[in-house]
Formats: structure tokens, C-alpha cells, sequence
């Protein structure tokens, strides 16, 4: 089977069109994006085993409005353009890359288009079976063990036992880091090194690099990379954007209706379909507080990724208009 040319179908463009490619195109581009990393070569993975993994990863998402397969390409396609479009790709070994791309195409396996908190909230099997921390996050990640342990599906045979445990840790400490906690615990720090930065990528690229990939800040960047990677919808086109942000929230009102009627609960305002006006207003302070303070802080680390912060805060400006269209903004909120 012949694989898309990775030029013409803009999967090296950070500004990659979430929605320009069907199911079936979706896994072409991601055995075609693997091939271009190096990694069928470099691990001995056959074409046809990826492809019978690749399938059954996609149908072990549900068919639900955002936290689907369509987002999960989306999220490993993010991962690989910014490998390939700064000194990120020279920071991990290749088996770093592999855990990454395989993490995100794995990070919401079974999703069920609810949330931690309604996890908890409801007492779900799951709350029982993972407890409240990273409930979804840990399923996520064992659902992706079971597929590799499934007969015919190990894209890792020919690791030996030692580099197998090393690579699924690598898997779980990826996925378990696209729980938003995780990054609201590390910013602070993120923000601090690649502040760092600014005198440090004056330096010969080995020597950023160096700096970069010391055994905390490795850790630190594969995490933030996995949240910046998850995130991403809000940097692409304002079109793009706009319709993702619509899919996100459909998602979050059926959990709010929920809420109400099998919890007998008050959602939260993103989730509260009786407050459906407040939308812009929502999304706007979702760039400004959580996304753009996070691609700023990516921008740092290499001049071509800098192009997302600046796409979030177009995105942010188009919301707050919108917001104060409808006279949601007081002084304090801009």
C-alpha cells in the first residue's frame, strides 16, 4: 500500500488541518509519519503489524464528539511536527520518540466523554478500579498495554525485557502527563527553564540540546510536550479552532446533563448547557489562562514553534470579541 507524501498532505505543518483527512487516511498518514521518524528501521517494526495495531488502536476509541480517534491522530501529528520542525527531534533518543508518538496516539484510548471529576463524582468503576488520581489517565494507559499484549499487536517484539519496561514506563509517565494537574503542577517550573533559554539557544545547538535533555528537564519537556500536543486545536486556523471548541464543549454539556439528571448535581459553567451563552466568554479565558502561557513558554524553545502562541492569541482576541459583543467582559476579565 502506497503511504501519503508527507509534504503534500501538510503533516509537517504545525498548522496542520485537524479535519482534512478521513479515518482510513488518518492511519496512512500515521504509519507514513512513523516511517519518516525512522522508527519501522530503526525497531524492526513490519508495516503490517503497525497497520494491525494502528487499527485496533482506532477502534478502541468511542464514537463520541471530541476525545475520539480523529483527536488522538491529531494529537501524534502535533507531537511529529514539532519534532520535525525544531532542535526537539535532536533532545530524545529514538526510543523516546517512539514512547511519545505511541503515547499520544494511545493518551484517551476508551474515553467515555467524561472526566475525572465525574469519575469521582458518580463512584464509576473506573474511580473504583484507578481510584480518583489520574482515574482516566490510568486507563488510558492500561488499555494501550492490553492492545500490545494482544496476539499480533506488540509494535515493541523486538525490545529486550530490560528496554520493554523502560519504553512502557516512558508510555505511562507520557500519557499519565495529559492529565491537566500534572501540567498546572509543572508550569511554573516550565516556564522558569525555558525562560532560561533565551541566552542558552545563543549557544551551538549541542549545547542547548545538552541543557535541555538533563535528567529532570527531560521528564519536565516530555510532559509539557504531551499537554502541549493535547492542546494544540487552540493554535491551529480560527476556523479550525472555533469548530474543535464546538466539539469540546458538546462533549462537556452531555456530562453536565449528567450531572443533573443521574447525579442530581450543578455542573460547572463549562459544562452547563443552561449557560451555553457564556461560551466565548469560556474560551477565552481558556486560552488566556491555560493554553497561551503554554505555548509561549514552547515558542521559547525553538523560534519555529513560536507560531503557536501567536495563532492562540489570535484565537483568544476572536473570542474576547465575541465575548464582548455579548457583553460578557467587565474591566477585571480583560
Amino acid at each position: 500500500m502506497e503511504l501519503p507524501n508527507i509534504e503534500e498532505w501538510n503533516l509537517n505543518a504545525v498548522d496542520f488541518d485537524d479535519f482534512s483527512l478521513d479515518a482510513d487516511q488518518m492511519v496512512l498518514a500515521a504509519v507514513a509519519m512513523c516511517q519518516d521518524l525512522g522508527l519501522l528501521r530503526r525497531f524492526l517494526i513490519q508495516p503490517s503489524l503497525l497497520f494491525r495495531w494502528l487499527l485496533t488502536v482506532r477502534r478502541n476509541y468511542r464514537d463520541i464528539p471530541y476525545h475520539n480517534w480523529r483527536h488522538a491522530f491529531n494529537v501524534a501529528q502535533n507531537m511529529y511536527a514539532m519534532l520535525k520542525n525544531s532542535l526537539l527531534r535532536e533532545c530524545f533518543s529514538d526510543e523516546e520518540v517512539l514512547a511519545l508518538f505511541v503515547s499520544c496516539l494511545c493518551h484517551d484510548l476508551d474515553h467515555r466523554g467524561t472526566n475525572n471529576a465525574y469519575q469521582a463524582k458518580s463512584g464509576s468503576a473506573l474511580a473504583a478500579s484507578y481510584g480518583t488520581e489520574h482515574t482516566m489517565e490510568h486507563h488510558h494507559f492500561n488499555h494501550a498495554i492490553l492492545i500490545l499484549s494482544s496476539e499480533d499487536h506488540n509494535i515493541l517484539a523486538e525490545f529486550s525485557a530490560e528496554a520493554y519496561a523502560q519504553i512502557v514506563t516512558l508510555i505511562k509517565h507520557c500519557i499519565l502527563a495529559t492529565d491537566l494537574t500534572v501540567y498546572f503542577k509543572n508550569r511554573n517550573e516550565f516556564q522558569e527553564m525555558t525562560a532560561e533559554l533565551r541566552d542558552i539557544l545563543q549557544l551551538p545547538k549541542d549545547e542547548a540540546v545538552k541543557y535541555l535533555t538533563e535528567d529532570e528537564r527531560r521528564e519536565l519537556l516530555q510532559a509539557q510536550l504531551m499537554t502541549a500536543c493535547d492542546l494544540a486545536a487552540c493554535t491551529k486556523q480560527w476556523d479550525i479552532q472555533r469548530r474543535v471548541a464546538y466539539l469540546v464543549t458538546t462533549e462537556f454539556f452531555d456530562q453536565g446533563d449528567k450531572e443533573m439528571t443521574e447525579l442530581n448535581l450543578e455542573p460547572a459553567a463549562p459544562m452547563d448547557r443552561r449557560r451555553k451563552h457564556e461560551f466565548p466568554f469560556l474560551q477565552y479565558k481558556w486560552i488566556r489562562d491555560v493554553c497561551l502561557p503554554l505555548y509561549t513558554a514552547v515558542g521559547k524553545l525553538d523560534s519555529n514553534l513560536s507560531q503557536m502562541a501567536e495563532r492562540a492569541a489570535s484565537n483568544m482576541a476572536h473570542w474576547r470579541r465575541e465575548a464582548e459583543a455579548l457583553h460578557l467582559l467587565n474591566e477585571d476579565e480583560i
